[in-house]
């Protein structure tokens, strides 16, 4: 009931709470911020294991495609995976600053968080848009890529649930008002 409560504003909620419900037993009811810690490294271990079949899926191209312009796609992709591992890298490390350098500094590491968690979302996207317009002759390779691909899209999306969770529950806790949005 505790991980449906946490998990109901994800995108994803069955895959939320699928990937939390293993530290929630194993150290009883987490934090909302370890919450976001653990659903950000689970999206971060997910995209490493991605990039690392997709290195395993280029390098197989490479040695069997007679026509290399099938690679483009799956290079392209191969940065764009690479490159969202280094945002929920660096948004991983952002998150366990929050608190730790006085509260003046929050909304800034808030901002940094959304902003990479949201490009790796992105780079996910356009990768799965890039390998299904033609990118990789063989469908069931296509298959296998975007299901990879989607299950770290769902991930970095439900990561975004978590943490928006976090600092809410961080704002009032504080008595931290929203920025307020000017029109």
């Amino acid at each position: 009931m505790y991980l449906e409560l946490q998990c109901r504003s994800a995108l994803y909620p069955d895959l939320c709470v699928q990937t939390l419900l293993p530290y929630v037993t194993k150290t009883g009811l987490p934090s909302s911020q370890l919450l976001a810690e653990i659903s950000l490294a689970s999206c971060l271990s997910k995209a490493r294991f991605t990039k690392a079949y997709l290195n395993m899926v280029a390098k197989k191209l490479n040695e069997t495609e007679v026509n290399l312009g099938n690679n483009q796609a799956i290079e392209e992709c191969i940065q764009q995976i690479n490159d969202g591992v280094n945002q929920i890298t660096q948004s991983f490390k952002e998150l366990q600053k929050i608190g730790k350098d006085g509260d003046e500094n929050f909304m800034w590491h808030e901002t940094n968080v959304q902003t990479w968690v949201s490009a790796a979302l992105t780079d996910a996207t356009t990768c799965i848009d890039g390998i299904l317009m033609g990118g990789i002759s063989s469908r069931r390779e296509q298959a296998m890529i975007k299901a990879r691909l989607l299950n770290v899209k769902q991930l970095a999306s439900n990561s975004l649930a978590m943490f928006s969770r976090f600092t809410m529950r961080y704002r009032a806790s504080r008595g931290i008002k929203n920025p307020q949005i000017l029109s």
